[in-house]
């Protein structure tokens, strides 16, 4: 269901929409995603407001970023808040790369947001789910099969952890992080991890929960403060000792085909056929990131 190659989404930087001079900032700090937010991070009384005002940067900035190569997202409201219709009829949908949708609880209200959706909706614009309650993260793989626009799952961990009493630690997470990491696999999509929002300009502790998260499977992070993009960034890049391992791995691969065996050893590692593929979308994420910072 998920694109083969899907977008860099190692940071997706998140702005609130009322407010007009952050969301061109947003767009110079780096992050391989800007996510321009109409939820949480917009007071009621300022929804209209902050309908115009992303409407109006997208038209003016969506050719400069798409060619700078960054994504360009929105986070509508909730199906559940009844603002989500107003939010889709505001916004330019042809410069949008993928809409951020939240408090996902089911495949229904899924194939409902897909509904309201004008005829003449981009082919190309791609649905961010967000599993964020336990009754959406019990229902993890059909909301990700729902629709094959579905490029990505996000975990909020906020609402999640606000819900159930449980910690924002590692090891309080482990388990909504691995159902959200293997729902999105299951489909081919991207998991998204949440923000780490303890403290945003703590740089150590940022990267060890981006750490704890990559280590599961997930593709990057949102974050919500820009010193946290260049951090995050770095964690879901592979490192020069993982591209000269996984170099390793598919050499002793090759030769191991070309001998007849399906096993091989490289540098003391057993290599086995299911190693192979990672190994290549390893080098295929390492060779995105290299092009990215040399354009």
């Amino acid at each position: 269901m998920g694109a083969a190659e899907p977008r860099l989404r190692r940071s997706m930087l998140m702005t609130p929409g009322h407010r007009p001079e952050r969301l061109h900032k947003a767009l110079a700090c780096g992050a391989d995603a800007v996510v321009f937010d109409l939820e949480d991070g917009v007071p009621p009384g300022q929804k209209a407001a902050a309908r115009a005002a992303v409407a109006a940067v997208l038209r003016e900035v969506s050719a400069r970023a798409r060619a700078g190569e960054v994504e360009l997202c929105v986070r509508v409201n909730a199906l559940s808040s009844g603002l989500a219709a107003e939010d889709l009829a505001a916004l330019p949908l042809h410069d949008i790369d993928a809409l951020f949708v939240p408090k996902v609880e089911s495949a229904h209200e899924v194939q409902a947001l897909q509904a309201l959706l004008p005829a003449d909706s981009p082919a190309a614009l791609q649905f961010v789910l967000t599993l964020e309650t336990p009754r959406g993260m019990l229902r993890a793989l059909e909301i990700a099969e729902a629709s094959p626009r579905t490029t990505a799952l996000f975990f909020g961990s906020g609402d999640y952890t606000a819900a159930t009493g449980g910690a924002r630690t590692p090891l309080g997470l482990l388990h909504p992080r691995s159902v959200v990491a293997a729902a999105a696999a299951a489909v081919g999509a991207q998991a998204i991890d949440a923000a780490y929002f303890e403290d945003l300009r703590d740089e150590a502790a940022t990267r060890a929960d981006a750490q704890a998260a990559r280590e599961l499977g997930f593709a990057g992070k949102v974050v919500f403060h820009p010193v946290q993009v260049p951090v995050v960034n770095a964690v879901f890049a592979p490192t020069a000792e993982e591209v000269l391992h996984a170099r390793q791995l598919l050499q002793a691969w090759d030769e191991a085909q070309a001998r007849g065996t399906g096993t091989a050893l490289a540098g003391g590692v057993f290599v086995a056929v299911d190693l192979v593929e990672p190994a290549r979308r390893l080098l295929r994420r390492a060779a995105r990131i290299a092009a990215r910072a040399g354009g």
